[in-house]
């Protein structure tokens, strides 16, 4: 049995299906955590989501900013973007089906693996959370995207405020604050406050902000935390920080990481494929 976290596939089946032969995956023996954005401006969305669906519970997936987005649009709370590639989902004959299967995706995933805590997202999470406190907050978005007010929240998810967490927050703001951490944050400052706007690399830091997992004293420093979202930081293997977005739609890699137990300490294997480029950057 192994288990393989994966980052951003975004649409690319074809190479999602080459690093499944080169890891040798077998879905009655190995579990794969996909870490978000499983589709969207690459040329295969719905054969991921269909591939992903038929493995069962050999494929535990976490929501990104655009799963997020795509169940904003079919649902009519958001305009189709200039370079999306979401038609071949919002036009298939099993649309409702792979919709339904994506609301009951996970917003975070806390997993033991080798007496490790393992705690994955897409994005990041704030300095002020325990894993604990994650994956509660992760728990009260997934409830609303499972219930019948699904339509009223993807209507109002959108919006860069509030910035910050607050535990009194209530509503629509709460469940903002808590998305936007989760499948878009990259910098904050060391009290939280989220920046939005820079998508570069770690140097291009705003005055005041740090990379996310940065942030001294964060209430996540004894877990180790693996997430996505961040292509222009690419591959990151801290011994407590997995970054696993290497840029696959952009013609970089699909990335697959090994975790396993032998002998009770927790190893780690790096597997790559590169990928054909789907879309230019900017």
């Amino acid at each position: 049995m192994a288990l393989y976290l994966i980052g951003d596939v975004q649409g690319c089946n074809s190479a999602l299906q080459r690093l499944l032969d080169k890891i040798s995956f077998s879905p009655s023996r190995d579990t794969l955590f996909l870490l978000g954005d499983l589709v969207n401006r690459g040329p295969d969305s719905a054969g991921v989501l269909r591939r992903l669906m038929g493995y069962g519970a050999a494929a535990q997936c976490l929501l990104g900013n655009h799963d997020l987005h795509l169940l904003a649009v079919a649902h009519g709370g958001r305009k189709p973007g200039r370079k999306d590639t979401l038609q071949d989902i919002l036009e298939a004959p099993d649309r409702q089906a792979m919709l339904d299967w994506l609301r009951w995706q996970r917003m975070a995933i806390l997993e033991q693996v080798a007496g490790h805590e393992v705690l994955m997202v897409h994005a990041g999470v704030l300095p002020s959370w325990t894993a604990t406190q994650t994956m509660a907050l992760a728990k009260e978005v997934e409830s609303v995207l499972r219930s019948p007010a699904l339509g009223g929240f993807l209507q109002q998810m959108y919006g860069n405020q509030p910035d910050h967490w607050d535990e009194t927050l209530t509503g629509t703001d709460r469940l903002r604050v808590i998305v936007n951490a989760l499948t878009r944050l990259r910098f904050c400052t060391p009290t939280g406050h989220m920046d939005y706007a820079v998508t570069g690399g770690v140097d291009a830091a705003p005055p005041g902000y740090l990379p996310w997992f940065e942030v001294p004293e964060r209430q996540t420093s004894g877990v180790m935390l693996a997430f996505g979202h961040w292509s222009t930081l690419g591959w990151l293997g801290r011994p407590d920080v997995l970054s696993l977005d290497t840029g696959c739609v952009w013609g970089g890699a699909l990335s697959a990481l090994q975790l396993e137990s032998v002998n009770g300490q927790l190893q780690q294997a790096l597997v790559q494929v590169q990928c054909q480029q789907a879309q230019k950057p900017g």
